[in-house]
């Protein structure tokens, strides 16, 4: 089915956030988009203000009837529902076209030049601030986004640009439909084994992705990632990193809660870059993201105007307080070298102050397969507060527990472990000095409450 003989469009897990961008994408161009979606939140409600008709049970009958014509319906579906929903069922018994969220940025990236961001972490903010670069300068661009620009309010940029920002997600191989004019790779540290099974399966699927770079483009990987790449003739390689590479970063200044540096590129350095979001993680992430813009054509003042006017992402090093009494952050970070990166940051910015992490581990396959790694990154800090696993898509191991990270982190750290239920009471009993809450779960529902609370004790 071609976009254009398209009239509606039905999502099956219609409130993530990258279906949600597809979504919007699909009301912008004045189609009927209905979907499920298991539970209400701040991102189904801002939908339906756009238009889109959600229903949250379970239910063939609550599907609207513009939907249910297979020849002018695709329907779009998250890996995260489980085969035997019922109106999954339905539309397969039924002749529909079915894709995946990245069956349809797939098809966007024939249509469009697609600049693609892969990697374990860094993925969001990295894609996020090249869409930023891209969308002021001279270029625009269209984005499909993995978090909400706090630019823009939103996770989805529509312009009449030829250029198209996409996160190329590694979950599910979901990032093999891709198609990139240009690609940065960011991190391959092993995760999703309940996918892959092995490290070397992981590593191998980002090769393969490396493969669908098209002639003419360009890939931009970190340098000395494990994975190695296979290209196509006519697709230029480039490498960076925070100190070498082909492109890189020089005079490096942070201080008083203030980040700049020289952009060091093949193409032209540019001086006195200024960092709108100063993390020092953000360094890396703006050296990926404008080599790509660079390589699309932006320019030096489009690059330095762009990095300091960039917000940030909405869970990624998002600060919601910030004052000499107490720091209050929220981070999406759910992987162990994300919680490293994370943990590194903060230390770096706040060296003499007690830093308190709250970490909901993310899935009972990950807290197995890296508890000893979680345990480390989060040992950086001076206090851990565990909660019970979040289970999203999994049913409980075995022995698979919060205890498991508990039992590894370094010994002398302030330690203990609660339910999440308990977490606003701790917070009310407790003073902190710089509090982050970790996490891809349910937690990050409880932050506008621990601010208030916090704001309230000032």
């Amino acid at each position: 089915m071609e976009i254009k003989d398209i009239k509606a469009v039905y999502f099956v897990g219609a409130g993530g956030i990258g279906m949600s961008a597809i979504a919007r994408y699909f009301i912008s161009r004045g189609l009927v988009v209905a979907g499920y979606d298991k539970t209400p939140s701040d991102l189904t409600r801002q939908l339906e203000k756009e238009g889109m008709l959600i229903h949250y049970e379970e239910n063939i009958n609550e599907i609207p009837e513009a939907c249910l014509q297979p020849v002018s319906c695709l329907v779009i579906y998250t890996p995260a529902i489980p085969a035997e929903h019922q109106e999954l069922q339905y539309f397969r018994q039924n002749g529909f076209e079915i894709q995946k969220r990245a069956q349809v940025l797939g098809t966007l990236t024939r249509q469009h030049k697609g600049l693609c961001v892969a990697g374990t972490h860094g993925k969001t903010t990295t894609s996020t601030m090249c869409a930023h670069i891209m969308h002021q300068s001279h270029l625009d661009c269209n984005a499909f986004l993995g978090g909400i620009s706090k630019n823009y309010g939103t996770n989805y940029i529509l312009s009449d640009s030829d250029y198209v920002v996409i996160e190329a997600d590694e979950f599910d191989r979901s990032f093999h439909w891709l198609r990139p004019w240009m690609s940065v790779i960011t991190a391959t540290d092993p995760d999703h084994l309940d996918i892959y099974g092995t490290k070397e399966a992981y590593l191998e699927s980002f090769r393969h992705y490396t493969e669908l770079i098209q002639p003419g483009g360009a890939l931009i990987i970190h340098r000395d990632l494990e994975m190695k790449e296979n290209l196509q003739a006519g697709v230029k390689r480039y490498d960076y990193a925070l100190h070498e590479g082909d492109f890189h970063a020089e005079h490096i200044r942070i201080e008083d809660g203030e980040i700049s540096f020289d952009f060091i590129s093949p193409i032209e350095s540019v001086k006195g870059i200024e960092l709108g979001q100063p993390v020092p993680i953000n360094i890396e992430n703006g050296i990926a993201a404008m080599a790509m813009a660079q390589l699309a054509g932006c320019t030096a003042e489009e690059l330095r105007k762009g990095m300091k006017t960039f917000g940030g992402v909405d869970r990624r090093f998002d600060f919601k307080l910030k004052n000499d009494k107490i720091v209050f952050l929220s981070d999406y970070a759910h992987h162990p070298q994300e919680i490293y990166q994370s943990a590194k940051s903060i230390r770096e910015l706040y060296r003499h102050r007690k830093i308190t992490a709250i970490f909901q581990p993310h899935l009972y396959t990950r807290t197995r397969d890296f508890y000893k790694d979680f345990a480390e990154a989060l040992s950086q800090l001076d206090e851990v507060i565990l909660t019970e696993i979040y289970p999203a898509r999994e049913l409980p191991i075995e022995g698979v527990t919060s205890e498991l990270i508990y039992n590894n982190l370094r010994p002398g750290i302030e330690k203990q472990i609660i339910r999440k239920d308990d977490v606003l009471q701790l917070v009310r009993e407790r003073d902190f000095d710089v509090l982050i809450v970790l996490g891809a779960g349910d937690l990050d529902n409880l932050v506008p409450q621990i601010t208030e609370i916090l704001k309230n004790k000032q």
